[in-house]
């Protein structure tokens, strides 16, 4: 797999070539190792270990409705009375990162109303801060702590 613009993390994988997995330490369980699940994984071990992030504030790969269809969110964190204080839309680190995955966590925030959006391919991360009641956004330089939130 790409080296990512993360730390380097040890993770437990499985299987060969092409049946690769990667075990989820929030799913607990193993997932296909795809280039995308590369960086979901790295984000997630990131998050916890680097920005103190509780474990059990998070939920991956979660059905959400928006206009009566079905959608997956990739990941969301929580504070401890269940509001989403951060979204994140996960891409490969192949996949551009243009206009198209942040309207794709837009779309998904309608419902989440999540307090930080991050959008990742692993190479690059983008960050930002929602003002609901100013009815703007802006981009942080760096990715927010826990208790900061």
């Amino acid at each position: 797999m790409d080296k990512l613009n993360f730390p380097t993390y040890a993770f437990r994988v499985q299987g060969q070539d092409d049946a690769k997995q990667i075990f989820d330490d929030i799913r607990k369980k193993y997932v296909a190792l795809t280039p995308e699940e590369w960086v979901r994984q790295h984000i997630i071990r990131y998050l916890i270990r680097e920005k103190n992030y509780p474990g059990g504030l998070f939920s991956v790969e979660t059905g959400l409705k928006y206009n009566r269809l079905t959608k997956r969110t990739d990941v969301v964190v929580y504070n401890p009375n269940g509001e989403v204080v951060l979204l994140i839309e996960c891409k490969a680190p192949g996949v551009t990162i243009n206009q198209d995955p942040f309207n794709q966590i837009a779309m998904y925030n309608k419902e989440l109303r999540g307090k930080v959006l991050i959008v990742t391919n692993g190479l690059a991360h983008y960050c930002c801060e929602m003002d609901y009641e100013g009815g703007e956004h802006k981009f942080l330089d760096e990715i927010p702590d826990y208790k900061s939130l």
